[in-house]
């Protein structure tokens, strides 16, 4: 099919792309993102890159049948494999072949109308689609609970090109809901050339991001990213800074391919070395560099080993410039190893136990190219979070000078005391869907058995100190189960970190700076005292099993204990009477079983003496062995600290709450990177 360029492309239009005369000079180039310019543009309608795996074209399109009504917010979806209706033609363009249909109701191109509508001044938005070719398009909203409501139509039956702009109001979308449109052709095809989701109005502020990413040793990943962004157009207008301080010793400026993207940023691009601080020292210098050296007016926090879609940070600018006051905007992590898959669309924090969470009103690891967003109600609800993780999330300049720089946490929780810290000063946290970035899912970083379970346990503490109560019974309570669970799974090292993060957070919130840089080394050297620490190839190293692991239908006892306090309180009485018990000999010569990370549950560790256990990502496996008298010892040196920390916590709080200000200020954090 040819293509004749359309009269909309012409410069006086709001408008502009460059389009190649023909489909067939088109594939034959690379896929930039179309240059869609207008001064109130809130998304473009993207493709998928041609790249991608096939499952990730259900996060751009939907090819599957309208769902079926099965009562009140549930959907039916039809059973078989969707056709493939649609072919992208770059990553702004796309094909729908003749006689068939293609909703756009997808994760990157529909528009959640019910975050807008909360969060923002908007009351309208506008729909513009440039289309070649007869053929109609539909237009759709959902309620909250999912329900699909027809809106408008749009038949275009002439051929050639056409301009569609429909003017939609944002009214019924308190609770929640999203827009889309479908495509629908008849005998001939039609090419969406490119699209897009407008506010009637322009956007307040200026737009000027400093953009920042911490690194450590990941030089090939920051390199990616960096071209992503050096790559669209749009991006690079808006992007005035762009901060890395690199805290590694495999640098991003000896990486292949960075002398091309810093040609292509220029001056923006600035690489500060200095040791490392973790991730609240990176971050923390992107805040000082981007207050003090840039007149940014937001401030872009991502992590370094994410995947970009570039669109993701033009639409957080845009939710932040139209934002009714200075907020704090997140985006939504995907799951980096398996693409189609939402792994987090927002956080909560439980101030029960004070641990961080999935908002109950979502789920994890949710797949579009199995579920796609018209066939699953609860993701039409709008969910309100606590905070948003620092893989992707912009803070107003405002926000900043505001309530200051994070705290010296190293690592973890840092990001969470932010966001409530922000919210308490009233600047609430978004997380916005269609806003997100693909990273490591939380299942493939097992943080709590290895060196971060110090950093886990004591910055809880310390968040918990600033925004908890002054008796946390629940967190306490929580933290004691949690090293009972340890100890009854043969894990000493991880009890002996949180003992030690127990200690340091006693010593009160004049240490946290001092421990920034000595904090990591001294953790491995302890952790690197105990045997469960080291990573073996694989259980072929050792003796064969002595025994082969139960098959799961023959485990249900064990699957049900995950939820039956009776079996629960079994398997606490069986570990306990165990650890009374001397170690059998024969047991110390080769591993009882070999168990997944899946089977290696307390309940089921706790019954014996020698095990190996996979590591979640398959790569190795650890060597368990039952010790009794470093069980016990553990165990009455941890009930100890917690009997200290329950009797002197209220007096921690106020020391904690005293230093607030200091620990989070510009100029403290300017003598630690003058050092």
């Amino acid at each position: 099919m040819s293509a004749p360029t359309p009269d909309f492309l012409a410069p006086a239009k709001d408008w502009t792309t460059t389009m190649p005369t023909n489909l067939a000079d088109h594939r034959a180039q690379p896929d930039p993102v179309p240059v869609i310019s207008p001064p109130a543009l809130l998304q473009r309608i993207v493709m998928p890159r041609t790249t991608d795996p096939m499952d990730v074209r259900a996060l751009y399109f939907d090819e599957s049948p309208p769902p079926t009504p099965g009562g009140r917010g549930k959907h039916l979806r039809p059973v078989g494999a969707p056709a493939r209706n649609a072919r992208p033609l770059s990553r702004g363009s796309v094909r729908v072949r003749e006689r068939s249909t293609v909703s756009f109701s997808a994760y990157f191109n529909a528009f959640p109308a019910g975050y807008w509508r909360r969060w923002t001044t908007i009351t309208a938005i506008r729909l513009n689609l440039m289309l070649d070719g007869p053929g109609r398009v539909d237009v759709y909203r959902s309620r909250a609970d999912g329900g699909r409501v027809h809106v408008r139509s749009a038949p275009f039956d002439a051929p050639g090109a056409h301009e569609l702009n429909l003017i939609l109001e944002l009214g019924p979308f308190e609770d929640g809901g999203w827009y889309w449109f479908d495509i629908t052709t008849e005998d001939d095809p039609v090419v969406l050339h490119s699209g897009g989701w407008y506010a009637l109005v322009p956007p307040p502020g200026r737009a000027s991001i400093a953009l920042g990413m911490p690194t450590f040793n990941r030089p090939a990943d920051c390199v990616a990213t960096l071209r992503a962004i050096a790559g669209d157009e749009m991006l690079r207008e808006v992007v005035t800074a762009l901060i890395i301080p690199d805290q590694g010793a495999d640098k991003v400026c000896d990486q292949e391919g960075f002398g091309e993207v810093r040609e292509a940023l220029g001056d923006r691009l600035r690489i500060v070395d200095q040791p490392n601080l973790g991730g609240s020292g990176g971050y923390a210098r992107i805040m000082y560099e981007a207050l003090t050296a840039t007149d940014c007016e937001q401030i872009l926090f991502m992590d370094d080993d994410v995947q970009l879609e570039p669109d993701a940070i033009l639409r957080a600018l845009a939710f932040s410039r139209f934002a009714r006051q200075p907020m704090l905007v997140g985006g939504q992590m995907l799951n980096l190893p398996a693409r189609s898959q939402l792994h987090v669309m927002g956080e909560i924090v439980d101030r029960g136990g004070f641990a961080w969470r999935h908002h109950p009103d979502t789920r994890t690891d949710h797949d579009f190219a199995e579920q796609p967003l018209r066939h699953t109600p609860w993701l039409h609800k709008r969910v309100d979070v606590d905070y948003n993780a620092w893989w992707m999330c912009m803070i107003p300049r405002a926000v900043a000078e505001g309530i200051g720089l994070p705290l010296p946490l190293f690592i973890k929780w840092d990001d969470v005391e932010y966001g409530l810290r922000a919210g308490a000063a009233g600047f609430p946290t978004v997380t916005v869907p269609g806003i997100a970035v693909w990273h490591m899912s939380f299942a493939d970083k097992h943080d709590s058995l290895n060196w971060q379970e110090y950093f886990l346990t004591r910055n809880q503490l310390v968040v918990a100190a600033l925004h908890g109560p002054p008796r946390p019974a629940g967190l306490l309570l929580e933290s004691l189960r949690i090293s009972l669970h340890r100890l009854l799974s043969m894990e000493y090292s991880t009890v002996a970190l949180r003992e030690m993060a127990v200690r340091d957070f006693l010593a009160g919130p004049e240490a946290l700076f001092g421990k920034l840089e000595t904090a990591l080394p001294e953790v491995r050297g302890r952790g690197g005292e105990f045997e469960d620490t080291r990573m073996l190839w694989s259980a072929g190293d050792l003796p064969p099993a002595a025994a082969r692991f139960a098959e799961p239908g023959q485990t249900a006892s064990s699957e049900q204990g995950r939820t039956s306090p009776a079996l629960k309180l079994g398997g606490l009485v069986r570990g306990i009477v165990h650890n009374l018990l001397p170690v059998d000999p024969e047991n110390q010569k080769r591993p009882q079983h070999n168990l997944t990370s899946a089977q290696a549950r307390w309940t089921v560790l706790s019954a014996l003496d020698t095990v190996t256990v996979s590591s979640t990502d398959g790569r190795g496996v650890r060597l368990l062995r039952r010790d009794r008298e470093q069980f016990w010892q553990l165990l009455v040196t941890s009930l100890r600290l917690h009997f200290t920390l329950a009797r002197r916590f209220p007096g921690l709080q106020r020391r904690y709450l005293a230093s607030f200000k200091r620990l989070t200020a510009v100029e403290r954090w300017k003598r630690v990177f003058e050092q």
